[in-house]
């Protein structure tokens, strides 16, 4: 971040963990630039109780103990910050800008230096089958390449690795930004040729600064919120700017307690059902009644005997209509097939 004279000033809810020792330790190197204010940093209160970035998402609620205005600037990590969301308050209203908006943010800023600076690499963004369709469309109109894997951050994290400039960010605000030692050496060399026009940085060489901000570790809160306040300065974008890159559709997401989840098979990134034989028909055939607009998929949970719904539509009251309809449809499914084992 450069020194424009206008000076920063942000709230990161630490929940209680190893965050709030990363931040003070950085927080006199930055003082002419930001103000951080530490809140729920460990001296009170349990790791991830009633905050952090989990509760939040789950909550659609400020974390307890941080207090803040219209429009200012919050953070919540979680406890061993590797996860970052960023909330803030407009006329009187809880906004959560999750994974999606952040992982936009960035495809957003960094294809525009590119376009500028008229460099002819890559940038991609890999998402699972949880990420808001809308953010797919928003970066597909962007000409950002999207792909879908399974849920897991080592199948986001292995298929960025594939693109010259691949960006990840699951919902819950866990993901970094990878870039190939061909675009390394791409932007370096032309950064270093560069020369700055009247004290302002070209393209390049703010991407060459990104690259340097960026930790390409899988999840780093600390650094992350540096790399956000650095992006919508230089945008010069007051935060429902950036929120308003695209509008959520509505969606609902639900557990479906069954008896046995493997009897649920799935492919194609976890979209489509496999297993049991006539499932996928049954959910495209409920979908069909709620569009235009409307996507629903099923996949068995990885760590409880539940299977999961998710639903997306234009109203919620439709995104809640559908994932009940398919919920009660998987569990009706399963049930009837244990009956015959």
């Amino acid at each position: 971040m450069r020194n424009t004279g206008r000076k920063l000033s942000i709230k990161v809810d630490c929940a209680n963990g190893v965050g709030a020792v990363a931040l003070r330790a950085i927080s006199p190197l930055l003082s002419e630039l930001v103000d951080i204010e530490i809140h729920n940093d460990g001296s009170e209160g349990e790791l991830n109780k009633d905050c952090g970035a989990d509760f939040v998402k789950l909550m659609q609620n400020a974390p307890k103990g941080v207090s803040y205005t219209e429009n200012d600037h919050c953070y919540t990590i979680d406890g061993d910050a590797d996860r970052i969301l960023f909330f803030y308050s407009e006329n009187h209203r809880f906004h959560l800008l999750d994974g999606d908006k952040i992982s936009c943010l960035l495809a957003s800023y960094i294809r525009r230096l590119l376009d500028e600076a008229e460099m002819s690499i890559e940038v991609g963004v890999v998402q699972t089958a949880y990420a808001n369709g809308s953010s797919t469309s928003y970066l597909q109109d962007q000409g950002v390449e999207v792909v879908c894997v399974p849920t897991g951050v080592k199948h986001l994290h292995a298929a960025a690795e594939k693109m010259d400039i691949g960006i990840y960010f699951e919902a819950n605000g866990h993901g970094t930004v990878l870039f190939s030692n061909k675009a390394l050496t791409s932007i370096n060399k032309e950064a270093d040729q560069c020369d700055s026009l009247k004290g302002h940085r070209t393209p390049m060489q703010k991407l060459q600064n990104l690259t340097a901000l960026i930790n390409q570790a899988c999840g780093d809160a600390v650094t992350n919120i540096l790399v956000i306040e650095a992006l919508l300065r230089d945008n010069r974008w007051m935060v429902s700017d950036w929120d308003g890159l695209y509008a959520d559709l509505p969606y609902r997401q639900l557990k479906v307690a069954v008896a046995d989840r493997s009897l649920i098979k799935t492919f194609d990134a976890e979209r489509q059902v496999c297993e049991p034989e006539g499932l996928q028909a049954q959910i495209d055939d409920l979908v069909a009644q709620y569009m235009p607009g409307a996507r629903c998929f099923v996949r068995p949970s990885g760590t409880e005997n539940c299977v999961r719904v998710h639903a997306e539509c234009r109203t919620q009251r439709d995104a809640d209509a559908l994932s009940m309809a398919v919920g009660q449809l998987v569990f009706d499914c399963t049930e009837k097939l244990r009956a015959k084992l």
